[in-house]
């Protein structure tokens, strides 16, 4: 069988070609060197006037806004998003829980609730990513973004988290290098020579995988990569049986730029299980340990989240008045 060649390309043009040029060329259209340059510069200085007062007010791109004025904020912004049907007082004491922690560190809070974020028929937990870039929004130069599950508490409110965790030498030191991403036997390792500086999104993982009660992104382009990824249609949709925890463990196996950029810690440091973990193992909540979580106190039945809560605040309490 034979095949048709394409015809070939020559340096040589036909005659026509040239004459071509040649015949529709007129000096009559050329602009004088001096008129053109100062029409450039005109242009030029148009447009890096524009671009100053859109800088100046806030209107421009937002990458040139953020590169001068990113870390000038709160160095940590806590998230939690709330379900607008949950007891207004167990609510109250739960904000209250993230207030006093973030004043006394010099940090933020950003509270919602499920109802204002446009999920559609997806189970509500998955508002709490929609929440994250809602809250980079109107902190426009705080640095790290710590999503803490309304079912979670801050029961050591002496530990600052940037200092607990969030610094590049605290990262190296504690991050787990080289295991399955999802427990026991995930081909997809974490990798093992990642730098402090360069992770973007630091989680935990329980014996099942990996746990979206409490993790932290840090702000930037590739932050909104990462959760606009996270929050495609299709994964809210394919019905995963923990909905966004099993997106997250399917984009992380998946996409090497985001496992490029995310550090697993170990549970105690930011996710420490009061209800649903073994005592014997190490995720399981131990006095003086940053958060007490109560994974699925919120999906009614018999479990009560106040009632599983309120001895933990009694025990906060005392600890501030022992301070």
């Amino acid at each position: 069988m034979h095949f048709a060649m394409p015809p070939r390309k020559t340096s040589r043009p036909p005659p026509y070609a040239v004459r071509n040029a040649r015949s529709s060329f007129n000096p009559q259209y050329l602009i004088p060197r001096d008129r053109l340059r100062r029409v450039v510069l005109a242009i030029l200085g148009f447009l890096a006037a524009v671009w100053t007062l859109r800088w100046m007010f806030g209107g421009g791109g937002e990458i040139g806004y953020e590169s001068a004025v990113a870390g000038s904020g709160a160095p940590v912004v806590i998230v939690t998003v709330f379900d607008e049907k949950a007891d207004k007082g167990w609510v109250g004491r739960v904000k209250r829980n993230r207030e006093e922690y973030a004043r006394r560190h010099g940090y933020a809070t950003f509270f919602n609730t499920t109802s204002n974020y446009n999920i559609k028929t997806s189970p509500l937990s998955w508002s709490k990513v929609p929440a994250l870039r809602h809250a980079m929004t109107l902190h426009p130069t705080s640095t790290w973004f710590w999503y803490l599950d309304s079912t979670a508490l801050i029961a050591n409110p002496s530990v600052p988290i940037t200092s607990h965790i969030l610094s590049p030498a605290k990262l190296e030191k504690h991050m787990i290098v080289n295991e399955p991403v999802v427990p026991p036997d995930s081909v997809i390792k974490t990798f093992a020579n990642l730098k402090g500086e360069r992770i973007d999104v630091v989680v935990t993982q329980d014996r099942e995988g990996l746990s979206v009660e409490s993790f932290a992104v840090r702000r930037g382009e590739w932050a909104k990569y990462f959760l606009d990824a996270w929050f495609d249609p299709i994964y809210r949709n394919y019905n995963f049986q923990k909905a966004e925890g099993h997106a997250l463990e399917h984009i992380v196996q998946w996409h090497g730029t985001i496992l490029a950029k995310l550090a697993l810690v170990p549970q105690s440091l930011i996710n420490s299980y009061a209800k649903g973990a073994d005592p014997s193992q190490q995720g399981h909540y131990k006095s003086g340990d940053l958060v007490a979580s109560f994974p699925g106190c919120d999906k009614g039945g018999k479990r009560s989240c106040d009632e599983e809560m309120k001895p933990y605040f009694e025990e906060i309490e005392k600890r501030k008045g022992a301070e």
